[in-house]
């Protein structure tokens, strides 16, 4: 008979007791299931490994969610005798700004886990000879690895320019029918907007461009500042400037998985 069952030690064991009188006197029936070490060292990790998942939650979590086995395509714009737009001051060229920005958006998805497949490595084009119709054989080779790495996600590295000098900024382009596109464009733009860096927060636009087409997966273009303002082609310049560009990119990106 247990005298005072409320001081059993709980730990490994369940509890369960009834009362019944006999001959006035109050007998206590107990009943003691144990349960193996073992069961609770299995019990404990399942717990350890949910909590483990939640603390997770964060974009590093997110990523690792999101990379199994995804292909992300980054496309640096322009290339080889396409030089793209000119920085108003320094003359740099909008392809090598492209293909700079493109590298480090590589790294931070590599890091995260993806599979990323870039569809220019160097400065060099993807036409072939600089002949007649050299632009849209390039367009079609981007398209055609896209296609043939079944793309999960597609961002198109570019530099803007405009007649209006006071224009700054990030700007990311979506295609018109895709919802998906429009998702991603939005969660990029937030991360653009949210950077130090940015002097006036835009929004995700709709574009009628060849890149934003090639796939029914979600397509982006990144125009990550105005190579016509002073300002912005001073920071499109900088390599610092670069990385966190595309850490901003890579995080919206990211986000859009969540």
């Amino acid at each position: 008979m247990l005298r005072n069952p409320r001081k059993v030690n709980f730990y490994g064991y369940i509890l369960t007791y009834n009362h019944k009188k006999c001959n006035k006197s109050i007998v206590y029936s107990v009943k003691l299931i144990f349960f193996k070490k073992s069961f609770i060292l299995a019990v404990s990790l399942i717990v350890a490994a949910g909590i483990a998942l939640g603390v997770c939650c964060g974009i590093a979590a997110k990523s690792a969610f999101a990379s199994g086995e995804r292909v992300v395509v980054i496309d640096a714009g322009h290339g080889g005798v396409d030089a793209g737009v000119h920085g108003i001051t320094t003359s740099v060229k909008e392809s090598d700004l492209n293909l700079a920005i493109a590298r480090q958006l590589k790294g931070y998805f590599t890091d995260a886990g993806f599979t990323v497949v870039m569809t220019r490595k160097n400065n060099g084009g993807l036409y072939g000879l600089s002949t007649k119709g050299f632009k849209m054989r390039d367009m079609k080779k981007r398209k055609e690895i896209i296609e043939n790495c079944k793309a999960d996600m597609v961002i198109s590295i570019h530099q803007n320019f405009c007649p209006l000098p006071s224009r700054r900024g990030g700007t990311v382009f979506f295609d018109k029918g895709s919802e998906s596109g429009k998702a991603l464009a939005d969660c990029i733009q937030t991360s653009l907007n949210n950077m130090e860096e940015c002097v006036k927060k835009s929004e995700a636009l709709v574009g009628d461009y060849y890149m934003l087409k090639c796939t029914p997966n979600p397509s982006v273009i990144v125009e990550c500042g105005f190579l016509s303002n002073a300002e912005d082609e001073k920071l499109l310049i900088s390599e610092e400037y670069q990385q966190k560009l595309a850490y901003a990119v890579f995080r919206g990106a990211i986000s859009y998985y969540s």
